[in-house]
């Protein structure tokens, strides 16, 4: 991948997120984040890659939903991005956070010297958050927080915007 597919990419995840959570108002559509866009190098078509919360019923019909909606999309990312082309959108089912979790049920259930369960329950895929024990060597007083929020971005009109 050369850098300027890379920055295609993550310009395309950044907006394509903004659009669905602003103006996408399907209710099909629940907790979704667009974890990554892979385009191809011509830019005709990009994978965008969609992490969903829930069951596998509703993470099924929310991709399904996205999918219709990623023309729509497609259009809004034509009207605010000043690039060449627009790549066709499809959207895939990123599962990268199931999989990190059973890993870490795994690990966990090894550390217990409990039996591993093969067979898990549909359902939630989230691990339930706990509060962190205190370890030895651990600093007394909790770090501030490594996430630093957005800053708003201001939207740049096109000079011929007006003539229209």
């Amino acid at each position: 991948m050369s850098q300027r597919t890379d920055r295609v990419d993550e310009l395309l995840r950044q907006e394509i997120g903004v659009i669905v959570a602003r103006d996408v108002a399907d209710p099909r559509i629940g907790f979704a984040t667009i974890t990554r866009v892979e385009t191809t190098p011509d830019l005709r078509h990009a994978k965008v890659w969609v992490s969903v919360i829930g069951q596998p019923a509703e993470r099924a019909a929310t991709i399904a939903a996205l999918g219709r909606a990623m023309p729509f999309v497609r259009h809004e990312l034509g009207r605010s991005l000043r690039i060449k082309r627009i790549p066709d959108l499809h959207v895939q089912l990123d599962d990268t956070a199931e999989r990190g979790t059973r890993v870490l049920q795994l690990l966990n259930e090894l550390e217990a010297g409990s039996a591993v369960d093969e067979d898990l329950p549909l359902g939630e895929t989230l691990p339930t958050p706990v509060p962190r024990l205190h370890h030895e060597g651990d600093s007394p007083i909790e770090p501030p927080s490594a996430v630093i929020p957005p800053k708003p971005r201001s939207r740049r009109r096109r000079a011929d915007s007006h003539k229209r």
